[in-house]
């Protein structure tokens, strides 16, 4: 099981007799999002992505939210108070190139970096729309189960008649929380949620309709997620979705 706040290894096997330790390539695993409502458990494995060179570095980001209300005819500052944690963030750059052979895995490369930014085929039939999970392993290294929250290509060698063949992706993971909000503070029961992944177009109001067959109930969504402008969601975000039976009324 991967960690939910930072990279993980575990003891490298090297090769027998004392030689040069095995080579291993990193790879983007991807799996199929959860189809029981409430569940944060990725599926199984449905393809990967391999790097063609490892990657030269990593960078995790980790951070916290605080909030700090304002003093009034005070010198110094409020006192903090914790938010919660944001979730856990992984950058890495692939490099990509078809020099030697001048086909398109290139482009393909990159075609499948793309298809993780939108729904799988199976979540949208199921009206649970959700981008493959994924897990970036390289050998001993196993990361965060994540959502891919951004891609960026810049292709830098082209054929005569323009197919590129060489190129870095810059790769951005989320992390997906493992951990719900209690229900309340005295029983610490966990309510049942589920993770909507944000398309571009979505307002609270018409996942509230998708939701629960009321646009209205949107502030329930609003109030889990602590969203403070409702009109302005980020395509690729996720949002946790209060099971209808935990609402008011």
């Amino acid at each position: 099981m991967s960690q939910p706040v930072a990279l993980t290894a575990t003891k490298a096997g090297s090769a027998g007799g004392g030689g040069r330790p095995k080579l291993e390539h990193a790879l983007l695993e991807l799996r199929n999002p959860p189809t029981s409502p409430g569940s944060l458990e990725a599926g199984g494995v449905i393809d990967s992505i391999k790097f063609q060179f490892n990657p030269k570095e990593l960078s995790v980001s980790k951070t916290a939210k605080w909030n700090r209300n304002a003093q009034k005819g005070s010198k110094n500052s409020g006192v903090p108070e914790f938010q919660g944690p944001a979730p856990c963030k992984l950058a890495l750059e692939m490099f990509l190139d078809a020099s030697d052979t001048h086909d398109d895995s290139v482009v393909k490369t990159v075609e499948k970096l793309f298809s993780c930014c939108v729904p799988t085929a199976d979540s949208h039939e199921q009206k649970r729309p959700n981008p493959p999970w994924v897990i970036f392993r390289w050998g001993s290294l196993t990361s965060f189960t994540s959502y891919i929250a951004s891609v960026s290509v810049k292709y830098t060698l082209f054929t005569a008649d323009g197919l590129p063949i060489r190129g870095t992706a810059t790769v951005n993971l989320e992390e997906i929380s493992k951990e719900l909000p209690g229900q309340n503070p005295t029983s610490g029961a966990l309510s049942t949620h589920r993770v909507h992944t944000v398309s571009t177009g979505d307002t609270l109001a018409s996942i509230a309709w998708r939701e629960y067959g009321d646009p209205a109930m949107w502030r329930a969504i609003a109030t889990t997620n602590r969203i403070d402008d409702p009109m302005r969601l980020r395509a690729g975000s996720s949002l946790l979705i209060p099971a209808a039976e935990d609402l008011p009324g």
